[in-house]
């Protein structure tokens, strides 16, 4: 199964995301398939850039986004 999820970098404290597709077995922060976007939830307002395109074309394929990844898509 193919999900859009969030993963981590950033340092302690300084969290920034960025938005990846990747197969469910995996790691969070391990092997995707491509990315699409990212989220910095540290400057005000938070910042939210996907690539619209990419994640259409994920979505028409089967891909599922996360309950969180999906609350960043209703924003942007």
């Amino acid at each position: 199964m193919v999900i859009v999820r969030l993963a981590r970098g950033g340092s302690k404290k300084r969290p920034f995301y960025s938005i990846n597709v990747c197969d469910s077995r995996c790691r969070r922060d391990g092997r995707f398939i491509e990315r699409i976007g990212y989220y910095n939830p540290m400057e005000e307002p938070s910042v939210v850039k996907v690539d619209p395109e990419k994640a259409k074309a994920w979505m028409e394929k089967g891909a599922q986004p996360t309950d969180t990844v999906k609350a960043l898509f209703k924003k942007h």
